[in-house]
């Protein structure tokens, strides 16, 4: 008999491997969540953007923090880093997708997907304590007159955001979503500052809700071990080999081996990939679908923005999304804000030049400094950056991706065979310059639009797709691995489709629909054998359930836990 180390391993403690962790503790499997970054807490969390320690990822030159930045050829992501994943940076939004993420032909004919994710949003929402903001801030007030200039003022709304809001703000109250079983929170007071890891508590970050009673349940966390190897054992479990990220030297890399019976990839859509390309390239795990990296996709992402001449107005004030609207039915506007002094970001940021036609962007973008030079050095003062500041997340749900390869030991992209992700968005760029004329500034985008022509995503997903087979996808609709039982893929790599809003429910609820149909430990799996045609299989009850039935957290889904 095998002594394992834990009988599953789940890569990555994010929005995929935090819902992991938690459903199976609660079905009684022993559970391991190693995760490259370091464990934070609000003392240690980044004071603001300047703290390059605490907030950028470069091991390699000694900075753990919670913000990753990585380019590809045809894209520069950001994601995130540290025990809690995206979490710990993201801007809290917690949108449902739209339309025509659940019809996209990738997937449309396997399942209703509509159907069959909604009861596991409602869970994510309720665990993740969705709420309304009250899109009451000065960028509010602007966004709203763009939208209605634009023509579609009707589509303004408040965000959905994953905080914890009280009458009075700062106050400390008593676990308000599982029934006493989680931590003390403190309400949102506003400050701006979600994006730099929130020091207050009042983000709902996954080491204060799914991650938090993981732990408490038995799962063992262990922070600054990074994947290096995967190998699949005779018969059946994986080795999973380790390394302390950044080590320069063969003796500070403190490699670790861990034998389990199951894997959970849920690295991020970077981290998952990265590893998958390198284990089927190495052959360690050679019979992967060749439909690896494809459809990868950037959410038909653009990060535009207006900044200020004076600070007459600050716009740091409220929690970092607070509203959106819609410039067309496949396009999704969000204003965005950074706290006060947290201006590194600004250092990206450059006068906005259109893409698309015969010139070369990036000779308009000299073109464009040279007859006004006052303009770019303006741009590159990042004084009071933050409060100057509207940044514009663009989002579409139109189908169109990269294809990520691994080239030289690295990861890259490269065109897709169908239609690429767009360089540029004209909409986008139409609401910058009209927010622009309403805060007395000037529209920008960041210099790798500008001068590389390649646009910034905070959310790539795909290249793990599901499929009704491994000539159509990585994964089946169950999460797992076609051609390796036991190895399964939670995070944004398995999203399917672009969803034109933020994706961190999404992956929430399509981890949580996993995890529900995986078995208790010692019970028979419902599920077909891998590589079997689909067939829909109800939840399975967790034998030891962590949040009480009264609590708003508590699983409630129909057929099986009470409304």
């Amino acid at each position: 008999m095998t002594d394992w180390d834990h009988d599953v391993l789940v890569i990555g403690s994010g929005f995929g491997g935090s819902t992991a962790a938690l459903r199976l503790t609660e079905k009684g499997w022993s559970v391991g969540v190693v995760e490259a970054g370091r464990r934070f807490d609000r003392d240690s969390l980044p004071r603001t953007s300047w703290q390059l320690s605490r907030y950028l990822w470069f091991p390699k030159l000694g900075l753990r923090g919670i913000q990753r930045m990585t380019l590809l050829h045809d894209v520069l992501v950001l994601s995130g880093a540290g025990v809690g994943g995206g979490s710990l940076v993201y801007a809290n939004t917690l949108y449902r997708p739209l339309a025509p993420f659940y019809d996209d032909p990738q997937w449309r004919d396997l399942a209703d997907w509509r159907t069959e994710l909604a009861p596991y949003y409602d869970q994510a929402e309720r665990m993740l304590g969705a709420a309304d903001t009250k899109a009451d801030s000065p960028a509010d007030a602007v966004i709203r007159q763009v939208a209605t200039e634009m023509g579609v003022g009707h589509t303004f709304h408040s965000a959905p955001v994953g905080v914890l809001f009280t009458d009075r703000p700062g106050e400390t109250v008593a676990d308000p979503y599982f029934g006493g079983v989680g931590p003390e929170r403190v309400s949102c007071i506003g400050c701006g500052a979600c994006m730099t890891g929130c020091r207050v508590g009042a983000k709902n970050s996954l080491d204060l809700n799914y991650l938090y009673l993981a732990e408490q349940g038995g799962a063992t966390v262990y922070p600054e071990h990074e994947v290096t190897d995967i190998v699949a054992l005779p018969g059946e479990g994986y080795e999973v080999t380790t390394q302390r990220p950044g080590a320069w030297r063969r003796a500070g890399r403190a490699r670790r081996t861990f034998r389990v019976q199951h894997v959970v990839l849920a690295a991020g859509t970077l981290g998952t990939q990265r590893l998958l390309h390198r284990m089927r390239d190495t052959g360690r795990l050679p019979s992967l679908s060749p439909r690896l990296g494809e459809l990868t996709r950037t959410n038909s992402e653009a990060l535009v923005g207006a900044t200020a001449r004076t600070v007459g107005t600050d716009y740091s004030r409220g929690v970092a999304i607070t509203s959106s609207f819609h410039p067309d039915e496949h396009t999704h506007i969000e204003p965005v804000r950074y706290g006060k002094g947290a201006n590194a970001m600004g250092l990206l940021a450059v006068p906005m030049v259109d893409g698309g036609g015969p010139v070369p962007r990036w000779m308009r973008f000299l073109a464009n400094t040279a007859r006004h030079p006052v303009l770019f050095a303006r741009s590159i003062s990042v004084r009071r950056w933050s409060e100057r500041t509207i940044i514009l997340l663009v989002m579409q749900s139109l189908d169109n991706s990269i294809r990520v390869v691994r080239r030289r030991g690295r990861l890259t992209s490269e065109r897709a065979k169908g239609a690429n992700n767009p360089t540029w968005i004209p909409a986008a760029n139409q609401a910058a310059r009209l927010t622009a004329v309403h805060i007395g500034g000037e529209p920008g985008s960041a210099i790798n639009e500008a001068v590389l022509n390649v646009p910034t995503t905070a959310h790539l997903i795909g290249g793990c797709v599901i499929g009704g087979s491994p000539e159509h996808g990585v994964i089946d609709p169950y999460h797992r691995v076609y051609g390796y039982p036991g190895l399964h893929v939670c995070d944004g790599s398995a999203v399917s489709a672009n969803l034109g809003v933020n994706p961190s429910l999404t992956i929430t609820a399509m981890t949580e629909r996993a995890m529900a149909l995986w078995p208790n430990k010692g019970q028979p799996d419902e599920r077909p054998p891998v590589g079997s045609s689909y067939e829909p299989v109800g939840p399975v009850a967790p034998q030891r359930p962590m949040v009480p039935d009264h609590a708003p957290g508590a699983l409630r889904l129909p057929g099986l836990w009470p409304e």
